[in-house]
């Protein structure tokens, strides 16, 4: 049984409708996959309130729903683009959802991580992203007028996003060798990475750093196992 993984869709951005997402996802069969890692930033922008809802997110959403129904699990990781969806209105869509999720596919143990906060040295970006995913940009953004709430996250984000200038530039691989050899230790033999929107492969230890492509990019789905 394998695990497929969409990395870094941006749906509503650069990864386009939906549609040619919604009918992969469609296509998996129960007897050939077990789980789909959604390795964050499914969408360009996601909120967690359906006043927040974008076409893509309604397109999508209850494709997602029926994955679980089918009796596919579903892990969800949080990437820089999505707010405040843990204890929300689409908390039904995952099984398993957070800042990093781990399993196991092909004898191998998994640990699932955006990444976008290991360059630790990035610290205007590390500061941004406190800001905007600290409980008081919650409140604010799920109090004010839709129109206000949504100007207000979006904005925020474009702000995050600009500071992050380390990613733009280069991929930081000393940072997350870094990070991977702490993580790697404590029993992991995969640290699985997106954000980065670039395949890389690197031997950490006697483990493995895997970066996943963007989904927009080659708009195809990553097995593993």
């Amino acid at each position: 049984m394998r695990v497929a993984v969409v990395a870094d869709a941006h749906l509503g951005g650069p990864g386009g409708s939906g549609e040619e997402l919604a009918e992969q996802l469609r296509a998996l069969e129960t007897g050939r996959c077990a789980r789909v890692l959604f390795l964050g930033d499914l969408f360009h922008l996601w909120i967690g309130s359906r006043r927040f809802e974008t076409a893509e997110v309604r397109r999508v959403v209850p494709v997602i729903r029926d994955l679980r129904r089918r009796g596919i699990r579903v892990s969800y990781v949080e990437g820089n683009r999505d707010f405040f969806l843990a204890g929300s209105e689409y908390d039904d869509l995952f099984d398993d959802y957070g800042l990093e999720v781990r399993f196991e596919a092909g004898g191998l143990t998994y640990l699932a991580v955006h990444g976008d906060g290991l360059n630790r040295h990035d610290w205007r970006y590390l500061c941004w992203r406190w800001l905007s995913k600290n409980p008081i940009s919650r409140w604010l953004a799920f109090r004010l007028p839709a129109a206000l709430g949504r100007r207000l996250v979006t904005s925020t984000e474009r702000g995050l996003s600009g500071t992050n200038l380390e990613r733009k530039s280069r991929i930081p691989e000393g940072a997350i060798r870094r990070y991977a050899a702490r993580r790697l230790a404590e029993g992991h033999d995969v640290l699985l990475l997106g954000h980065f929107h670039a395949a890389r492969k690197w031997s950490v230890g006697g483990g493995e750093v895997r970066i996943a492509n963007a989904w927009y990019d080659d708009r195809e789905l990553l097995w593993l196992g």
